[in-house]
């Protein structure tokens, strides 16, 4: 099939390079013309395990193109997907569509012969409705459905999750639509993934609730490491004692930082907004973004503590500052606060993350990006262990670290208590 990904951030990529993979013509859209020169030049802009090679792979033998001509890409494409950012509008909880919109107007000007239309973007419910309203003449024409297509990957595990999916949500009362796209996705569905066909404004709800499920999860898995912390419990036995009862399941009940990213924050917030729309009271959902809120000066306390409330000229070393491993996502991320408030306590801070230097803290006096690990730790006064990156799990902090009175804050747990009072390392973890 011939496929047109308007909007090359995370999700239109990734989805474009997968469907490219799996035989389709896909014309990659965007407005900015640098971004696709270098896609057109195999440089991707995102940090994603696999993805570099596929693109060059599919770009080679020209089922992959990147323009910036949208009239061209459409008219050569039988779907569309919509795969544009919807952020969380300044002072306020509710996404901002005017991206979704904009797109729709310029499809009004372009389509000329049926076109399936397939908001990928994170959309409030209704949405769909709101796209085949500014389309309503191409709609009369029947020359349109517009459908919704939610999309549910992880960063670091993208194109694992596009392949291997749990489940392809199609939201369309549309017969002649749901048919052609159950084909599109055939190759992924043959391997054993759950296919949805459901009312669109089902499908849009579904990505909300889903994110702001997960989302409950990790905010109850902290607060639970805060009691465990006061009650003398590990709180990783009692992960793993929930985690075994089939009815909850493992999954985001690790204890750690706030969570953040490009979708949990914003779409807890959106959801809280839709319940306001349709006069709901999602009393759980705010609840739980008070809580990661909460979270985040809590985290901070606890740094403070652990160094007895001396913070001025102490070396603080930052393994990881991405929100999560395997991405170079900034966005959310307890990391950034974190930092800001120790630079405005006189701390000097060393940071190190295999996704490189990051734009938050370029202009930050006493933060410096190390290359490498052990520059980053060298005479550090408190590690903290923010990011659970592979390059982290097997370090000698004793060889690393010149100081004898180091302290650890281990806020993934990724080491063993036990291991850390046999070397004689002040170790700190969460919830336990």
């Amino acid at each position: 099939m011939k496929l047109c990904m308007i909007g090359t951030g995370y999700v239109g990529l990734v989805s474009g390079v997968c469907f490219s993979d799996l035989g389709n013509t896909v014309y990659c859209v965007d407005k900015d013309i640098n971004k696709i020169n270098s896609l057109n030049k195999g440089l991707v802009p995102i940090y994603e395990p696999g993805l570099e090679e596929i693109l060059k792979k599919n770009h080679k033998q020209k089922r992959l193109f990147f323009t910036s001509n949208l009239k061209k890409a459409v008219q050569n494409s039988d779907i569309i997907f919509i795969c544009v950012g919807t952020p969380t509008i300044k002072n306020s909880n509710s996404a901002d569509l005017k991206y979704v919109f904009n797109v729709a107007n310029e499809l009004k000007k372009i389509i000329s012969k049926y076109k399936i239309i397939v908001t990928k973007s994170t959309v409030p419910v209704t949405t769909g409705d709101k796209i085949e309203n500014i389309l309503n003449d191409l709609r009369k024409k029947k020359l349109i459905d517009v459908v919704s297509n939610p999309e549910f990957l992880r960063e670091g595990e993208a194109i694992r999750d596009f392949i291997y999916p749990d489940r392809v949500i199609i939201g369309t009362e549309s017969k002649k639509a749901n048919k052609t796209l159950k084909s599109l996705y055939m190759p992924i569905i043959k391997k054993s993934s759950r296919y949805f066909n459901t009312s669109r404004r089902g499908a849009e709800l579904i990505k909300y609730a889903s994110n702001s499920f997960l989302a409950t999860k990790i905010s109850f898995i902290n607060e639970i490491a805060n009691l465990c912390e006061k009650s003398g419990v590990d709180v990783k036995d009692v992960s793993l004692g929930m985690g075994s009862d089939q009815r909850i399941g493992d999954r985001f009940l690790r204890a750690g930082p706030a969570y953040g990213g490009s979708c949990f924050p914003k779409d807890t917030r959106a959801l809280i907004d839709i319940g306001n729309k349709f006069k709901t009271d999602l009393s759980i959902v705010k609840s739980v973004v008070a809580s990661n809120n909460a979270r985040k000066t809590l985290l901070l306390e606890r740094v403070k503590s652990i160094l007895n409330n001396k913070l001025k000229n102490k070396k603080i070393t930052f393994l990881g500052v991405t929100f999560k491993p395997n991405t170079d996502d900034m966005r959310e991320a307890s990391s950034i606060p974190m930092i800001n408030y120790l630079n405005r306590k006189n701390c000097k801070i060393n940071y190190y993350d295999p996704s490189g230097e990051k734009i938050e803290f370029k202009n930050l006096k006493n933060v410096k990006f190390s290359t490498s690990i052990t520059s980053a730790c060298l005479n550090s006064d408190l590690i903290i262990l923010h990011t659970e990156w592979n390059d982290f799990k097997l370090l000698n902090f004793k060889k690393l670290i010149k100081k004898s009175n180091f302290k650890i804050f281990d806020m993934r747990n990724l080491y063993d208590p036990l291991k850390m009072k046999k070397l004689n390392i002040k170790y700190f973890g969460i919830g336990r």
